[in-house]
């Protein structure tokens, strides 16, 4: 029978082990390679028990520990495939965020793990993976949450999952007790125990190396024995974590020498002391305040060769401060070296040491890396150290001493208004108390206070109809001196209150001034919002109305267009065209522009109508003629542009020809006749070529030459002649046929390009150089293909099968310089490796160093080790402090492992990168399951994952859970079932179920008409909301393949559905998660969200999607959505808004791609001057300044308008700035159509020479760093 782990524990608390006994135990034990620490372990993971410890613990009821959940999952039905199908899709979107909040960050938000938490409640059937994934979030990746928060946190989503039908595995039980280290949670191993084994959960080597770590914490060596006994009896290999849990436990036993005699016991166990060992041991040191030893461990570790980076460096500054030794920090951060992803680590040290209460000692953190923040600052507004402020905010901490941080924040350059953030913080955070008191020190200081700063507390109180809090945040207003304007008190306080009646009363009794002008202002918005009409036009009409200005008329527009497009239609005009009546002839609006005014009444009708479906406008065709008529009478004109909008709205109710225009365009198509006779003599030429007959093969093509001149072949038989003559020895005729390839356009694919490296390929094989180099210089010079490594490989192959390693150098160095291309360097390095011929190598290495940069040269020499097996030289490189993942490096070599079957260099890579920053754990596992079925490598591999924490995905897991059960081994976790490709029953002809009056006839072949439609139809769908229909279109562009529509067609239309559904919440959910996914989204535009969003003047939605883009910018480094909208913002003539975006968002700045993009497109089009000035004054530095005035010079030929390009070509001169020949062209033009003599030598070729030649230009200019 199963020995009982439990009952064996508590029979143990009676035994005295001695640590002589326990170190015996190590004498006779198996031993494995030390394993990798758990790369998630953030700062701030600190050891239980600092201050007071105990030699031994005496055996304690359950009340003074914590008890893990029981297995009390709900029996339920079994999912269903489609449900596991999502889960298995909701798995990897959960994986993604937190994966990329940790890869930039290092941590996740309490509210992003509540979020993906939720959602996959939502589905009903949690997985087990998805479960692994929460509770391994529960740790130290949240230093923004106290240790109480998180244990509730875990505990929370332990039950609700086990609720739901979660099944737990091993695994969920060994994070569980990860989770209870790093939050310092006292819990009963032997409870722990007890529970496992009620619910039929067998521990493994990982549950009882935590468990001893439980143990270790509280100094609790007799239970740490006991466990390890059982370890030894079992024939558990003891690792180098057991190893540094006992450093700990005995130093928390008050046994430092036994704690320091662990490395040698390590050592006669022939285990060497690693990273890890010594970690412990500073840590233990710390906690003691022992100075003098944690210098001298640094020192020992230095001279051992062994690497402590800076993150456990910061380990040992979090246990100094911890146990009130603060005061040796500053020699602690004097070692560490700032290697890469210093900054995120030490961020969120300085988050831990606020959780903690040692805010002090974080803002000294704080400044002591400063420095590095100063350097990658782009804007001229500083804004240093805002995570730091906030999460003080956030914790509550005094406003004394955030205003003390503040101060010298600003004193010290390092932020330009930190307080006026503090206070957004605060007011973020509902704190109302700490935000007055901001407030009042920013009043002291002199700083201005603006109404809208109480607008968030005006929002919480609103939305929980506080009235006695609405009226605190007015007085407090008040007593600050602020005034509280129209805005303030119709969107935020009046709707607070049931009726402005009530609003009134209570204003009064608080003893509360009003201005009674803003109170009517508000009023009318107030009326006109809730669509009380009658009231309102009571309002208006009365004798007591003061003068109010065009701003509160335009608001009255603004409240009566939303109750126009959410209510019935028939009240709004009857009561608009009295109350304009009223207004324009009591001139109570202060109307200071009638083109102002005009502008109003035209955006409320063109919105009015837009709102309106096609049976609405004929129905209400009257009243729209009456309306135009009032329009009329009123001497208000309407815009040519609104003019148009609204004439091209009814048009499209009235003629929908999209089936006629769809006939149309197929009347287009076609049809080729087929010539049999060069057919003929294209397919014996091909046959000969097949035979490897070259005489033949180029006779028959003479033949086709006379017979007709201008008869081509195909690309592949081409290249087959190419090949054949090359190989014979015809290598001028084998370049002829290059020379008609490209006389006769003829276009090279692909596979063509493939079969070209095929033929330089056989002469490399041949050793002859000279072949490939003139096959290569026809090729490139005739611009048949560009260089690719592919087709420049041949070269170095040639002299690297001689084993000429120095003439492969040289003609890798010629490669690059003719073709920006560096094939085949791995081969050579592994050869120069093997070869020993390190001066040759140190010559490469400088040479990829030179071109490649420092990081992808240690790249290439950590592979070229791997290859060659030197082990030890490769996991000195890659342990090269401030090296990152590079993923598609780390790919490259995995699949080139298993390509080639070569499986111990990639186990070796999987090993040795298990501490470099940002690599992806679960890809590597991955890489190293996928070419084997040996289930005792498998089981290993789980054992791995789970001492590194990591929440494997779903197709990693499947490939654990087939190598098992191919063995009829038990599979220890659960796993979802293999999603089924989505089979949509959709087709193009459905869209008639969809769209009335749509058809397509039976010729709707042609796939440009078919992707016009796709495109229309999905456009369609998202104006209507309906994201189901979108998303199957979607599905069936990807299944047709041939049909080539862009991603963000889809993603755009979505998000506009989930808006028109008022769902603003999964539209942001959708484009936050698209940006953050994948790295490669990040080019990818969401501009047409926001020009719709700001079309419809929806301000909440953009409110949330501006939210979003900050966030994506500030806290995920993804400046797209920023950019986009900072460029719509441009685009729509709000400069303000733009102005304010990019003070918010730094980064944007940087963006100057994307800008100068925007210029060019916006230089095609008339009217676009004031556009690119604009950017131009924003972001001076986007582009030279000749690109700005040469593409405005092209604005103002485009507007006819001289005098600002003979103004603009007279700043050119006075600043020196240089302009090209067709800025020049084009001023010239505009002076001799002013009739003005031009002032300088008019250039004398055409325009589209110049054209062509800047072109060429700027493509030469750009192609090196393309390449």
């Amino acid at each position: 029978c199963r020995l009982n782990m439990a009952a064996l524990l508590r029979s143990a608390r009676l035994l005295k082990c001695s640590p002589a006994a326990l170190l015996q135990v190590f004498g006779n034990s198996r031993h494995v390679p030390a394993a990798g620490r758990l790369y998630s372990e953030a700062v701030g993971t600190t050891r239980a028990g600092l201050s007071s410890y105990r030699s031994t613990l005496p055996c304690v009821s359950c009340r003074q520990y914590g008890v893990v959940p029981e297995q009390r999952g709900l029996v339920k039905d079994e999912p269903s495939v489609a449900v596991r199908s999502k889960q298995a899709q909701q798995f990897d979107w959960a994986l993604a965020k937190l994966d990329s909040s940790v890869r930039r960050t290092g941590r996740v938000t309490k509210t992003l793990l509540l979020r993906i938490f939720h959602d996959i409640c939502r589905t009903g059937y949690p997985s087990g993976n998805q479960a692994l994934l929460l509770l391994r979030s529960c740790g130290s990746l949240l230093p923004e949450v106290p240790l109480a928060e998180r244990i509730e946190l875990s505990q929370q989503i332990w039950d609700k999952l086990q609720e739901l039908g979660t099944t737990y595995d091993v695994s969920h039980y060994n994070a569980l007790l990860k989770t209870y280290l790093q939050n310092e949670f006292r819990f009963s191993p032997t409870d722990f125990l007890t529970k496992m084994e009620s619910a039929n959960v067998q521990p493994n080597r990982v549950t009882y190396q935590r468990l001893i770590a439980a143990y270790c914490e509280v100094g609790d060596i007799e239970g740490a024995s006991t466990i390890l006994g059982f370890m030894k009896s079992k024939d558990l290999p003891i690792t180098e974590a057991v190893f540094n849990s006992l450093v700990t436990g005995h130093a928390r036993a008050g046994d430092m020498d036994s704690a320091e005699g662990i490395l040698s016991v390590m050592k006669g166990a022939g285990i060497e002391p690693g990273p890890d060992t010594y970690l412990s041991l500073l840590n233990v040191y710390a906690e003691k305040g022992d100075i003098a030893k944690i210098k001298q461990t640094l020192e020992t570790v230095e001279n051992a060769d062994i690497l402590l980076m800076d993150r456990d460096l910061m380990q040992v500054v979090f246990s100094l401060t911890k146990a009130s030794h603060q005061q040796h920090v500053p020699e602690i951060v004097e070692h560490m070296r700032h290697e890469r992803g210093y900054v995120p680590d030490a961020m969120n040290l300085c988050l831990s040491l606020i959780t903690h209460g040692h805010e002090e000692t974080a803002f000294s953190v704080l400044k002591s890396f400063t420095g590095l923040l100063v350097e990658s600052q782009t804007s001229d507004s500083p804004d240093l150290g805002n995570f730091f402020l906030r999460h003080c905010a956030n914790m509550d901490k005094p406003v004394e001493n955030i205003v003390g941080f503040c101060k010298d924040l600003k004193d010290s350059g390092l932020h330009s208004s930190p307080l006026q953030f503090t206070l957004q913080c605060a007011l973020e955070a509902k704190k109302t108390g700490m935000a007055v008191e901001l407030m009042r020190s920013m009043k002291e200081e002199g700083l201005p206070l603006r109404p809208h700063y109480f607008c968030p507390l005006f929002t919480h109180y609103q939305k929980d109809k506080n009235i006695p809090g609405t009226l605190q945040a007015l007085r407090a207003m008040q007593e600050l001196g602020v005034a509280s304007d129209v805005d303030t008190f119709s969107i935020y306080i009046l709707p607070s209150f049931p009726s402005v009646d009530s609003a009134r009363t209570s204003l009064k009794e608080a003893g509360i001034d009003v201005d009674g002008n803003i109170l009517i202002a508000a009023e009318l918005r107030t009326e006109a919002s809730r669509g009380n009409l009658a009231g309102l036009f009571s309002l208006m009409s009365s004798p007591a109305l003061p003068n109010i200005d065009l701003s509160a008329f335009r608001s009255l527009f603004a409240g009566l267009q939303y109750f126009c497009c959410s209510g019935p239609t028939e009240a709004p005009f009857v009561y608009l065209y009295d109350s304009i009546n009223v207004f324009i002839e009591s001139r109570k609006c202060q109307i200071g522009s009638s083109l102002l005014f005009a502008e109003n009444v035209a955006y409320f009708l063109y919105n009015l109508i837009d709102s309106l479906n096609e049976t609405e406008v004929h129905s209400k065709e009257e009243q729209i003629r009456e309306y135009f008529g009032l329009l009329k009478n009123m001497n208000i004109s309407i815009s040519l542009n609104i003019f148009r909008g609204i004439r091209n709205i009814l048009e499209s109710y009235q003629v929908p020809e999209l089936v006629k225009k769809l006939e149309r365009a197929l009347e287009l198509k076609t049809q080729y006749e087929t010539d049999m006779t060069p057919a003929a003599y294209a397919t014996l030429i091909n046959l000969c070529c097949r035979h490897d007959n070259a005489e033949e093969a180029l006779k028959l093509k003479m033949e086709l030459a006379r017979k007709d001149s201008d008869a081509a072949l195909d690309a592949q038989k081409y290249v087959a002649l190419v090949r054949v003559l090359s190989k014979h020895g015809k290598l001028e005729e084998a370049i002829d046929m290059l020379k008609e390839m490209k006389e006769k356009d003829v276009q090279l694919r692909d596979s063509t390009i493939g079969l070209l490296t095929l033929t330089m390929n056989t002469a490399a094989m041949k050793g002859d150089a000279n072949t490939i180099r003139r096959l290569q210089e026809t090729i490139f010079t005739l611009g048949l293909a560009k260089p690719s490594s592919n087709l420049c490989s041949p070269l170095i192959a040639c002299y690297l099968e001689s084993e000429n390693y120095a003439g492969a150098f040289d003609a890798t160095v010629e490669v690059q310089k003719q073709y920006n291309q560096m094939p085949k360097i791995h081969d050579l390095i592994c050869g120069l490796v093997e070869k020993g011929d390190a001066e040759l190598l140190q010559k490469v290495m400088e040479f990829l160093s030179q071109e490649r940069g420092e990081m992808m040269m240690l790249y290439d020499l950590y592979f070229a080790f791997l290859q060659t097996g030197r082990y030890k030289e490769a996991r000195k490189i890659i342990e090269t402090p401030g090296l990152r993942a590079r993923p598609t490096r780390l790919q490259w070599f995995a699949e080139k492992c298993i390509a080639a079957q070569q499986m111990e260099p990639l186990e070796n890579m999987v090993d040795m990168t298990v501490k470099l920053f940002e690599c992806d754990r679960d890809d590597m596992y991955h890489y190293l399951l996928q070419e084997t079925n040996d289930w005792q490598k498998a089981e290993a591999t789980w054992m791995k994952m789970q001492e590194e924490n990591l929440a494997p995905r779903e197709r990693t897991l499947r490939l654990l859970a087939d190598i098992l059960k191919n063995n009829d081994k038990e599979v220890p976790f659960e796993v979802c079932v293999q999603p089924i490709p989505f089979q949509s029953s959709f087709c193009l002809l459905s869209a008639t179920d969809h769209i009335p009056g749509f058809s397509l006839s039976d010729n709707a072949n042609n796939l440009l008409i078919i992707s016009q439609v796709k495109r229309f139809t999905a456009e369609y769908w998202g104006t209507e909301g309906n994201s189901q229909d979108i998303q199957e279109a979607e599905a069936l562009v990807k299944t047709l393949g041939s049909i080539k529509l862009s991603s963000m067609l889809f993603v755009n239309n979505t998000a506009l559905a989930h808006i028109k559904n008022e769902d603003i919440d999964s539209a942001v959910e959708l484009l936050e998660s698209f940006y953050i996914q994948n790295t490669e989204n990040q080019k990818s535009s969401i501009s047409f969200v926001f020009r719709k969003v700001l079309d419809a003047n929806n301000d909440a939605v953009l409110d949330k999607l501006s939210a979003m883009a900050e966030r994506l910018c500030n806290h995920f480094a993804s400046y797209r959505a920023a950019t986009d909208l900072f460029l719509i913002y441009l685009d729509t003539g709000r400069t303000e808004e733009a102005k304010f975006l990019l003070q918010r968002c730094a980064a944007v700045n940087e963006q100057k791609d994307t800008m100068f993009t925007y210029m060019l497109r916006a230089a095609q089009q008339p009217g676009q001057a004031a556009k690119i000035k604009a950017l131009s004054e924003l972001i001076p530095d986007f582009t030279e300044k000749e690109n700005i005035f040469s593409h405005l010079v092209k604005c103002y030929g485009l507007d006819k308008d001289f005098s600002s390009a003979k103004a603009l070509y007279e700043r050119m001169q006075a600043e020196g700035v240089k302009a090209d020949e067709l800025t020049l062209k084009r001023l010239a033009l505009l002076y001799k159509e002013a009739g003005e003599t031009v002032p300088f030598e008019e250039p004398p070729e055409s325009f589209r020479f110049y054209a062509d030649k800047l072109n060429k230009q700027r493509s030469e200019s750009m192609e090196p760093a393309n390449n």
